[in-house]
């Protein structure tokens, strides 16, 4: 993976991150992911955080 296109997803209750791709040219507006976390053992928002 190219680190120029690496973003970090994170949810603000837990302090939980995922990190994934994005295409900069494409999308312009931050990403917000509904994905699983761990600590609360069912599916949370995460948003785009600085790395």
């Amino acid at each position: 993976m190219s680190q120029n296109n690496l973003i970090k997803l994170s949810n603000k209750e837990t302090g939980e991150s995922y990190w994934t791709r994005k295409n900069k040219k494409k999308v312009e507006r931050k990403i917000e992911v509904k994905k699983y976390s761990k600590k609360l053992k069912k599916h949370v928002k995460f948003t785009e955080s600085k790395k």
